[in-house]
């Protein structure tokens, strides 16, 4: 008798997520205070739209990953830094939430040190990081344009993209403004080298920086 196999079901990529439509700001207000502020979950709000992501294994590799290759090179280039995580980007004004899975003040880190961010008053961060190994229903560069943020990352496990705000959208550059020097081969590597191990892949990455570094401030470069 032949003997039937059922296909094992796909493995899970990236990303489980949820897509509510036609919320009213209030009812996205509801949703955010009825979670558990220690949730795993992130909001994402934009002109009616809601999207609930539970990140998975992917994603909070890429995630973790990218925020270390960032902090190494603010370190290493003697930048200021003040890393939000995924605090709650919230513009009541403009319709419009998010919880992005990295965000940093550099540029204007000295206006926002030492106390709660309040967007209300002050500057959007100067770079946000978002991960997004399966498809949103989102438009994030829309919503981190109208946010006033001037830089933005995203990657989908595979292709970084780099946008710069220019007027009131974002345009595709080739390299980040905040780390002109880098190039994306470098976050390619670092993440490839961190699959096998993390600890190495940063030593080797932080001690490659200072290399550049040190060639780039000396006199006959």
């Amino acid at each position: 008798m032949a003997r039937t196999l059922t296909p094992a079901p796909a493995t899970q990529r990236g990303e489980q997520r949820v897509a509510l439509r036609g919320l009213a700001w209030q009812q996205y207000q509801q949703i955010y205070h009825a979670l558990p502020q220690s949730r795993a979950a992130h909001l994402t709000y934009a002109e009616g739209t809601l999207e609930i992501v539970m990140p998975l294994e992917d994603h909070e590799y890429a995630s973790e990953l990218i925020g270390l290759f960032i902090r190494i090179l603010a370190v290493e280039m003697g930048l200021r830094l003040k890393s939000l995580r995924s605090t709650t980007l919230n513009r009541p004004d403009l319709d419009r939430g998010a919880e992005p899975d990295n965000a940093y003040y550099i540029h204007n880190q000295p206006q926002v040190a030492g106390r709660t961010i309040d967007l209300a008053q002050d500057p959007p961060p100067d770079l946000v990081v978002e991960i997004d190994i399966t498809s949103t229903d989102i438009d994030k560069n829309r919503l981190y344009a109208a946010l006033g943020v001037p830089e933005l990352w995203r990657y989908d496990g595979q292709t970084w993209r780099i946008y710069q705000l220019q007027g009131d959208s974002y345009q595709a550059v080739p390299h980040s403004p905040t780390f002109p020097w880098i190039a994306k081969a470098d976050l390619y590597r670092f993440l490839e080298t961190a699959q096998q191990d993390e600890v190495a892949a940063e030593i080797a990455f932080r001690t490659w920086v200072r290399q550049r570094l040190a060639a780039m401030s000396s006199p006959e470069s």
